[in-house]
């Protein structure tokens, strides 16, 4: 197995699943631009940079 790398990218799945949330959450977020910057593919489907979400959730933790 192979070490995960900053870089690596997150399927949507992965990240409501981390995260504990449901796919509406996910979807209202999006929709309200509060969630993390998401990297569109050409199949259409959304990938998240790990890196992207771990600094878009240090900055909820420091506005918290």
């Amino acid at each position: 197995m192979t070490p995960q790398k900053p870089t690596d990218l997150l399927t949507v799945a992965e990240v409501l699943a981390d995260l504990q949330i449901p796919r509406r959450t996910w979807q209202r977020w999006r929709e309200l631009g509060t969630g993390p910057q998401c990297v569109r593919l050409p199949n259409r489907e959304l990938r998240i940079r790990r890196s992207v979400l771990a600094a878009w959730l240090e900055n909820l933790e420091e506005a918290a």
